[in-house]
C-alpha cells in the first residue's frame, strides 16, 4: 500500500486545498487509525506533512476509534484541551471517537461509505464537501462543549 501510495495517492477530493486553508488559520494535528509508516506516505507525498504540528497514529495508543484515545493523545501533544479542538472526520467510528473526546466534531460524510445516522447525530456541523471546510465554518462550532444539539447543523 505504501508503495502504491507513493506513486497514485487517493486523496479525497479538495483534501489539499482544505488542509492549505486551514493551516493559515489553526494549528494543525491529525489523529488516524492508519499505520505510522501510512500516515508519513501520505502526507509526504501530498506535500503536507509541514502543515500537521502533531499525527498520531491509532497503533501508538491503547485503544483505536470509535474510542477517544487517538483524539485525546492528539490534543495533549497540541498541549490544547480537547474541548477547544474541532475534529473533522468522515466515517462513524471517527465521528463518535471525536465525540467520545469531547471535541466539536465536523462531519464530511463519505459518499461511498456513508456514517450510520446515530453517528451523524453526534456531530455538531454536517458539510457535503470538503470545499464547505473554511475557518468560518469551524469558529461556528465553537460552542460549549457537552452533549450534542439533537439534530447537527447542516451548513
Amino acid at each position: 500500500m505504501e508503495a502504491r501510495y507513493s506513486e497514485q495517492l487517493p486523496l479525497i477530493e479538495g483534501a489539499v486545498e482544505a488542509v492549505e486553508r486551514l493551516a493559515g488559520s489553526f494549528r494543525l494535528g491529525l489523529a488516524s487509525s492508519s499505520n505510522r509508516s501510512l500516515i508519513d506516505v501520505v502526507l509526504s507525498a501530498g506535500g503536507l506533512a509541514g502543515r500537521f504540528e502533531v499525527t498520531v497514529s491509532s497503533e501508538e495508543v491503547k485503544r483505536g476509534k470509535p474510542a477517544p484515545d487517538v483524539f485525546l493523545e492528539t490534543a495533549r501533544r497540541l498541549e490544547t484541551a480537547p474541548e477547544r479542538c474541532a475534529a473533522v472526520e468522515d466515517s462513524g467510528n471517527g465521528i463518535r471517537a471525536a465525540r467520545a473526546a469531547g471535541m466539536r466534531v465536523i462531519a464530511i460524510p463519505n459518499h461511498r461509505y456513508p456514517p450510520p445516522a446515530d453517528a451523524l447525530a453526534l456531530a455538531d456541523l454536517v458539510l457535503d464537501s470538503l470545499a464547505e471546510l473554511v475557518p468560518a465554518g469551524i469558529e461556528r462550532t465553537d460552542m460549549p462543549s457537552g452533549p450534542p444539539s439533537s439534530s447537527p447543523r447542516r451548513a
